[in-house]
């Protein structure tokens, strides 16, 4: 059975005066970039059964307007996971490994650099552009093992950066 997996870089974050960051929050255009993140992956039927999301306000904040976007399409089981925010590429993959076999279509919510070293880890030959993906980037890569925790490799398939129209 051919699974999806989605890697999606964080919308536009602010980066306020004291404010950790861990605790960083998004821009209005972070919220209508991801809001436009969700009605371009529910267009694509790349909808998912699982969502692995780092714990960062951003990335939750990210994932919650995505969501919004994605309502009537079925409610993904959602992990926070702190090796998405601070863990390394193949730190990443052990995550994404873990995903249950059940699971069709996964959505990685994550931080640059780290999220575009995946992307290129799965797919070295991808044409992915050698800045990796902006915020609100999607990389949509096709998995062709019978289960998640074999997953060593899976080729690029499509590259998209979400923006909200103006």
């Amino acid at each position: 059975m051919d699974r999806t997996l989605v890697l999606l870089r964080h919308a536009k974050a602010d980066r306020p005066n004291g404010v950790a960051d861990v605790d960083r929050p998004l821009t209005e255009r972070g919220h209508a970039d991801s809001a436009a993140a969700g009605a371009w992956l529910v267009k694509h039927g790349h909808v998912p059964d699982l969502v692995l999301c780092s714990p960062s306000k951003r990335t939750r904040q990210t994932w919650h307007s995505v969501a919004v976007a994605l309502a009537g399409t079925g409610s993904p089981d959602v992990h926070y996971e702190r090796a998405v925010y601070d863990g390394s590429a193949g730190e990443l993959l052990k995550v994404v490994q873990s995903a249950p076999g059940t699971a069709r279509v996964v959505m990685l919510i994550g931080h640059n650099p780290t999220i575009s070293h995946l992307s290129q880890l799965l797919d070295p030959d991808s044409e992915l552009d050698s800045d990796g993906l902006r915020t609100c980037g999607i990389a949509v890569h096709r998995v062709s093992s019978d289960d998640w925790a074999s997953v060593q490799s899976a080729p690029l398939t499509t590259v998209h950066t979400a923006r909200a129209l103006s």
